[in-house]
């Protein structure tokens, strides 16, 4: 009797792998037992109890599997969580860009040219709606991967198979306990160490380990369909919610694409005629009168006080300095006292 007092059923706890382990071994232990002292009477039962083991280990992979499916689509739902919080401070940032864009566009502050004033409003508008892609990318992703993998890991399918399974395991343990005492009752009755009654109690005894065994069987059945459900829902759910996460990222892409070739076509133009244009420059102007030509040469007339060349240069004043001009460059002023200069500006 001492080797039945050694073997434990093991629970499921939180390293199924290794309790997988244990139970295999113990069931083997215990059939190896069951064996050598010709158990239950007959062969019959050593074959009942093998198939029970094998159902056994069929739950319990299964209840790994499920288990581990489970981690899976928590950490999909917290990748997908953390993935909207950082990318939204992205759309923050590019909103900015966007309304920076805008605000120049709009206030058009170059006198020569509307140029970049026209790409920064279009870039604006562009960038704007990339924003508002990246936005419903987001809503895309949560409503479609992130809350039914949530509502999947709290489920109730999963949690009433999962109590199904460890109700099945505790009538397991509470078999092979009366599958002891029943042998411990038969050995006595055998060795006639027992008293009168011991037949009685050995009916008794027996009558409740079949009990237990017909309960354990049903309970083994419905557990093992609700998780083999329960599985097929996890994998069948995972994948879609997958490819759903792919399919929602793809169509994202695609339109922010079509959206900067669409910017492109629309600031090609832009840039063309601004890389078309001349750029003003000092070297391409003669230089500035001497002091011999100003003062020897006579230059044309008065120009509402100023003095103006005939070569492009004027003469005036910048930053409290005077000299020579390029007369394209210069502004009218009030005279500055006794001279006669052009105030200068750029």
């Amino acid at each position: 009797m001492q080797p039945f007092r050694q073997l434990k059923s093991v629970c499921y706890g939180r390293n199924k792998k290794a309790s997988l382990q244990a139970s295999e071994q113990v069931a083997r232990q215990q059939q190896a037992v069951l064996k050598q002292f010709g158990a239950y009477g007959n062969s019959d039962n050593v074959v009942a109890d093998e198939a029970d083991l094998h159902h056994h280990q069929k739950l319990e992979n299964l209840y790994i599997s499920t288990r581990a499916a489970k981690h899976f689509q928590r950490d999909i739902v917290r990748g997908v969580e953390a993935y909207i919080v950082t990318a939204s401070k992205q759309v923050e940032i590019g909103t900015k860009l966007s309304d920076d864009n805008r605000k120049y566009g709009a206030e058009n502050t170059c006198t020569t040219a509307t140029t970049l004033s026209k790409a920064a409003l279009s870039f604006s508008t562009a960038r704007a709606q990339m924003e508002k892609e990246h936005g419903n990318l987001f809503k895309a992703l949560g409503m479609q991967v992130a809350e039914p993998l949530r509502a999947m890991v709290m489920g109730v399918p999963l949690e009433d198979a999962r109590h199904l399974a460890q109700r099945y395991d505790r009538v397991r343990q509470k078999t092979e306990a009366q599958a002891i005492e029943v042998y411990r009752r038969q050995t006595k009755l055998r060795e006639g160490t027992g008293n009168p009654e011991m037949g009685s109690k050995l009916e008794i005894a027996e009558a409740k380990l079949h009990d237990l065994k017909s309960n354990m069987q049903i309970l083994g059945k419905e557990a093992a369909a609700a998780m083999v459900a329960v599985e097929a829902q996890q994998q069948r759910l995972t994948l879609q919610r997958l490819i759903s996460m792919i399919e929602s990222e793809r169509a994202y892409h695609k339109k922010v694409l079509h959206i900067l070739d669409r910017l492109e076509t629309e600031m090609s133009p832009e840039r063309q005629r601004i890389e078309a244009a001349p750029i003003p420059s000092q070297d391409t102007m003669p230089p500035p009168p001497s002091y011999e030509e100003v003062n020897s040469v006579p230059t044309s007339p008065m120009q509402n006080g100023s003095t103006v060349s005939g070569n492009g240069w004027a003469e005036g004043e910048s930053m409290g300095k005077a000299g020579w001009f390029p007369f394209g460059y210069i502004e009218r002023r009030d005279r500055v006292l006794a001279t006669n200069v052009m105030m200068m500006s750029f």
